[in-house]
């Protein structure tokens, strides 16, 4: 019982180090190698775990060398352009300049059926709105409207916009986030004191505090009191 125990722990630390090390990609954002190696990943540590007659080196070998392929794999493609197609392929154009290429749609064995269900998933449900639609190697569908289709931008109205920056984090679930804080340039002294303006004693009673680039502080509490300056 203890042995099985220690193995499955063992082995899924190993799994949990190889995926992260392996990148920050969600599984649809996969190229088809790198899925394949994540799946196979999963069934060399699957037997180990289920048998305690197979030494459990035997299992973390295969998924140490499914390892150093992967990354080799991903620093060949990362620096040669012609490895890069021959490892991940090349995008496919399905819609090029607003018709639709019967070709490629053989090529990819990608049905009507499957593009307009990736044009309705892209909130273009219909056809005649779209310029090009291209099948990226992961497997997702780009869109790209017409000109005349696509949301109006404040730059197309001439209206100058602020800048916006990304928010800071400063407190999340009553800890604060003394990093952002001092990106920032600001101090713990400053955040308590903005957070008794509204009457909040402590940083303990926030769920959730941010910074915006404009320098306006949004809260929220514990109790779903939320509020901004």
């Amino acid at each position: 019982m203890l042995v099985g125990f220690s193995r499955t722990l063992i082995l899924f630390t190993l799994v949990v180090v190889t995926m992260r090390v392996m990148g920050k990609r969600q599984i649809g954002e996969l190229q088809p190698f790198e899925l394949a190696i994540a799946i196979l990943i999963s069934e060399l540590a699957a037997v180990p775990m289920q048998n305690t007659g197979i030494p459990l080196i035997s299992g973390i070998i295969p998924i140490l060398t499914l390892l150093v392929a992967q990354m080799t794999l991903s620093f060949i493609s990362l620096k040669s352009i012609k490895a890069r197609g021959i490892i991940c392929g090349k995008p496919s154009i399905l819609i090029a300049n607003g018709k639709i290429q019967e070709e490629e749609l053989k090529k990819e064995r990608f049905t009507l059926n499957d593009l307009l269900e990736q044009l309705r998933i892209n909130n273009t449900p219909n056809i005649s709105d779209v310029e090009f639609a291209i099948l990226e190697t992961n497997g997702q569908l780009s869109v790209i409207p017409k000109s005349q289709k696509r949301p109006i931008s404040p730059e197309d109205l001439n209206i100058p916009t602020n800048y916006e920056g990304l928010s800071l984090d400063l407190i999340v679930d009553g800890h604060i986030n003394y990093n952002n804080l001092v990106k920032a340039n600001l101090n713990e002294a400053w955040l308590i004191e903005e957070l008794k303006k509204f009457g909040i004693a402590k940083p303990e009673d926030v769920f959730f505090a941010s910074l915006d680039s404009q320098g306006n502080l949004y809260w929220q509490t514990k109790t779903s009191e939320r509020g901004q300056n």
